[in-house]
C-alpha cells in the first residue's frame, strides 16, 4: 500500500476561518471589499508596524503596483534578486522596464551587498540609476537590510521588500516587509498563512497607499457614472478570502514556531551528515523558517540534490530544488546580472546544491520521521555504492 503524500507546504487551518466567511454570507458581503478587507488589512498592518496596507488579489499584483507607485516605465531599469521565484521580477515586465539581477551572499542566501554596490557604481557612472530595487527574504530568512538599505540610500534607490515568504520573520526584532518604500507578502496556499490566493502591499507613505487602492480597483475616477482617466487593475482582496487571513492571522505566531521546530528537528536528525548544511540564520534575526532547506556537497555525501529528490519522491515525499536563479531563465536570457564576486556564483552555486524539504507546521512527527529515514537511506545506499566502486576499482 502506497503511504500518504507528504507536501512540501499545504495550508493549514486554524478552525476559525468558517466564522468570518459565514460573516461574510450573512451580511452579503461577497465581492470583492468589505468589513474583512478592512479588518484584515488593519490587523496586518498593526502586526508587522506599518502605518497602512491593502489587500490585493496577488503578492504579484503587489508588487506590480509598487512598481507603479514608483514611476517605473519604459526602457527603465530594476533591480532584483536573482534567487527568486518568477513572480518577484515578471512585474518588471509588465511595466515594459529591463531587470538587472543580483546575486546572493553566503550568510542569507539574499542580495549581495558587494554585488549590489558594484552594479548601483556602475549604473551611476552611465547616468542610468534603477527606478526601484526588489529584495527578496528567501525561504523565510530576512537579508542584511542594513547594509543594502545603507547602499540604497547612498544611490536614492528606493526599496521594494518582497517579504512573500518571510511574513513572521524579524530582522533586529523589526517585521520583515517593514525596511523599504513597500513591503509586499503572499498568502498564496503554500504560505506560512493563507488565503487561499492573495496578497499585501504594506508602507508607511499614506498619500502612494490611496494611490493604490485607486489603482486596484480599476481607476475609477469621483464621477456619477464609470469614467476612467488612468489604466487600472482589478487587483483587490475578495472579502471572502480576507476573512480566511483574518483567522490565519491570529494563529501567525503558532505557524511560525511550528515551522521553527520542524527545522530543528531536520537539524538534529540530518546536520551531522558529512556533506549536508543547513540554510543559516542570520544573527540578530529570527527567520519563520517557511521552508527547511539545505545543501549538498555531493563528493562529501556520496548522493546528489537530484537523487535525492528522486528518492522522496519515489516514496510519496514532495521535495524540491532551490529556486533556479532567474538570470539562468530562458525569459530573462538577456538581462543583465552582478556575482557576488568575480567568480563566486552564490546563487548558481546554491541552486545546483540545494534541496527543499517537506515543512509545513501541521506536519506531523511521524511524518517528518519518515522523510529523515527515506533521506538517511539514500545517504546510506549512495555511500554503499561509492565504497563497492572504489572497492573494485583498486581490486588486485
Amino acid at each position: 500500500m502506497t503511504n500518504p503524500r507528504i507536501h512540501l507546504s499545504p495550508p493549514h487551518m486554524s478552525g476559525r476561518e468558517q466564522y468570518y466567511i459565514m460573516e461574510a454570507f450573512k451580511t452579503n458581503w461577497i465581492a470583492p471589499l468589505g468589513p474583512n478587507v478592512d479588518a484584515f488589512e488593519k490587523e496586518i498592518a498593526e502586526f508587522v508596524g506599518a502605518d497602512e496596507a491593502v489587500a490585493l488579489s496577488s503578492g504579484t499584483a503587489a508588487i506590480h503596483l509598487a512598481l507603479c507607485l514608483l514611476g517605473v516605465t519604459k526602457e527603465d531599469t530594476v533591480f532584483c534578486s536573482t534567487l527568486t521565484f518568477v513572480a518577484s521580477a515578471n512585474p518588471i515586465l509588465y511595466q515594459g522596464a529591463k531587470p538587472v539581477f543580483i546575486d546572493s551572499e553566503p550568510d542569507t542566501w539574499n542580495m549581495s551587498p558587494f554585488a549590489l554596490r558594484k552594479a548601483l557604481n556602475e549604473a551611476a557612472l552611465k547616468g542610468n540609476l534603477p527606478k526601484a530595487i526588489i529584495i527578496v527574504n528567501l525561504y523565510g530568512q530576512s537579508s542584511r537590510m542594513d547594509e543594502l538599505q545603507l547602499i540604497c540610500n547612498y544611490y536614492k534607490v528606493p526599496i521594494i521588500e518582497d517579504a512573500a515568504e518571510s511574513l513572521g520573520s524579524t530582522y533586529k526584532g523589526k517585521q520583515s516587509g517593514t525596511f523599504g518604500r513597500f513591503g509586499i507578502y503572499s498568502f498564496n496556499g503554500n504560505k506560512i498563512i493563507t488565503t487561499s490566493g492573495g496578497g499585501m502591499l504594506v508602507s508607511d507613505d499614506a498619500e502612494a497607499m490611496k494611490r493604490a487602492r485607486f489603482l486596484a480597483t480599476q481607476a475609477r475616477d469621483k464621477a456619477p457614472y464609470y469614467q476612467h482617466s488612468v489604466m487600472g487593475f482589478n487587483y483587490r482582496m475578495s472579502n471572502l478570502l480576507a476573512g480566511v487571513g483574518r483567522a490565519q492571522l491570529k494563529v501567525l505566531e503558532n505557524r511560525v514556531e511550528e515551522r521553527r521546530r520542524i527545522f530543528e528537528r531536520y537539524y538534529h536528525a540530518l546536520s551531522s551528515l558529512n556533506g549536508v548544511d543547513f540554510m543559516p540564520e542570520l544573527t540578530g534575526t529570527r527567520s519563520n523558517r517557511w521552508l527547511t532547506t539545505l545543501t549538498v556537497k555531493e563528493e562529501k555525501l556520496g548522493v546528489s540534490v537530484k537523487q535525492l529528490v528522486e528518492s522522496l519522491n519515489a516514496e510519496n515525499i514532495e521535495a524540491r530544488h532551490v529556486w533556479k536563479p532567474l538570470h539562468m531563465q530562458p525569459l530573462f536570457s538577456n538581462a543583465a546580472y552582478y556575482s557576488h564576486e568575480a567568480d563566486d556564483h552564490v546563487a548558481e552555486n546554491l541552486f545546483h546544491s540545494g534541496l527543499c524539504l517537506p515543512s509545513g507546521s501541521n506536519l506531523t512527527e511521524e511524518e517528518q520521521n519518515r522523510v529523515i529515514q527515506c533521506f538517511k537511506d539514500t545517504v546510506n545506499e549512495g555511500q554503499n555504492k561509492k565504497e563497492l566502486y572504489y572497492l573494485r576499482k583498486h581490486e588486485v
